[in-house]
């Protein structure tokens, strides 16, 4: 199969932990190379935050507990990028 390099999740999580420290320990996770949390929706309770992750070999369960454990859950995987390199999406600014 070849490795996943990038992920693209819908994510609602709590308001604690913050969205730098939620970031951080996803970040943590073993093959994860960078990390970018974007605020997308705030709400009274949670917030809906669109994360980024890139590695070279992305363990999609090691991630998927991960953010469990931070008491998030995945509500979506809106990109998955696979293969030697990544493709860029041609609809991307667009």
């Amino acid at each position: 199969m070849a490795p996943i390099r990038r992920l693209v999740l819908d994510v609602l999580k709590p308001h604690d932990p913050g969205v730098v420290t939620f970031a951080t320990q996803v970040n943590e996770v073993e093959r994860v190379d960078a990390v970018t949390s974007t605020v997308v929706e705030v709400d009274e309770n949670v917030k809906t935050i669109r994360v980024t992750i890139e590695g070279t070999d992305l363990d999609f369960e090691a991630i998927r507990t991960e953010i469990e454990d931070l008491s998030a859950s995945i509500h979506s995987i809106d990109q998955v990028a696979t293969g030697d390199r990544i493709a860029e999406d041609p609809l991307v600014g667009s």
